[in-house]
């Protein structure tokens, strides 16, 4: 029994270190993929990422857009308590912004849009037609898609009394609050439309800027575009997709030689 277990011992001395040996002269598996292909897995980048445009319809690549500036854009109030509003970035790079409305369009590939192009997109979202889709865009987040204000209950703000609009705007910093965890700088007024009113009411509730936005062909640096415009919508493949809409859109921005940032670093 001892020698049989001497023997044993020995085999598999052996064995280990025949092992060692053959595993020092081994390659490593992830070496043999090149040192690009190396780096991709590695990092856990997908080995298309660079092409990703093409999968979504677009032409060419996305330009990248610009370093954030050291300080937001100096933007005049709209008067004593009242925050400005906006439609455009006062910036020279040659950039625009994107902005989703409302909460509506629950797309799965729109999450899978956001991540591959990695666009810089702001959601205003607004509690009651978001509904119990708020985890959708909870994902979107984890992307990197910021949420801002779009109200409670979208109603037509301007001559709404004070107190009834302060409501809608606070009562969605609270339910954003409670769902993300912040309160958000930016709010957009349902329609575009507001008053005074709605003006005191954001300052009040701790908002930065109202947003709106720019609808023309011909962009402009800093232009705030509202995604999918009439025109993306319908029009081209994809039919009323909100991915197809993005796509026809981006093609414009990309076509006139604008990057997309994040409005969030300006404003």
């Amino acid at each position: 029994m001892r020698r049989r277990g001497v023997a044993a011992l020995l085999t598999g001395v052996l064995c280990l270190s025949g092992c060692l040996g053959g595993c020092a002269q081994s390659v490593d598996p992830i070496e043999r993929l090149g040192k690009k292909a190396a780096q991709r897995v590695r990092t856990h980048e997908p080995a298309a990422a660079a092409d990703a445009y093409r999968r979504w319809g677009l032409g060419a690549p996305l330009l990248p857009a610009p370093d954030p500036p050291a300080r937001r854009a100096a933007v005049r109030a709209a008067g004593p308590g009242m925050p400005p509003v906006v439609d455009r970035v006062p910036t020279r790079d040659k950039v625009v912004f994107l902005t989703f409305d409302d909460g509506a369009e629950k797309d799965p590939r729109f999450v899978d849009m956001v991540r591959e192009l990695r666009l810089p997109v702001s959601l205003f979202l607004t509690d009651s037609v978001v509904g119990p889709g708020y985890a959708h865009f909870g994902r979107l987040r984890a992307v990197g898609a910021s949420v801002q204000n779009h109200t409670l209950d979208h109603p037509y703000l301007r001559g709404m009394p004070y107190a009834g609009q302060r409501a809608e705007i606070c009562g969605q910093q609270e339910k954003l609050k409670q769902r993300f965890g912040i309160r958000p700088r930016l709010f957009r007024p349902p329609y575009g439309e507001y008053d005074d009113d709605t003006l005191r009411a954001a300052g009040d509730c701790g908002i930065a800027a109202v947003v709106l936005w720019r609808d023309q062909e011909r962009l402009r640096a800093g232009d705030i575009l509202h995604c999918p415009e009439g025109a993306e919508w319908v029009a081209g493949e994809g039919g009323g997709s909100l991915t197809g809409a993005t796509a026809r859109m981006l093609s414009r921005i990309r076509g006139q030689g604008f990057a997309v940032a994040r409005l969030e670093d300006y404003l």
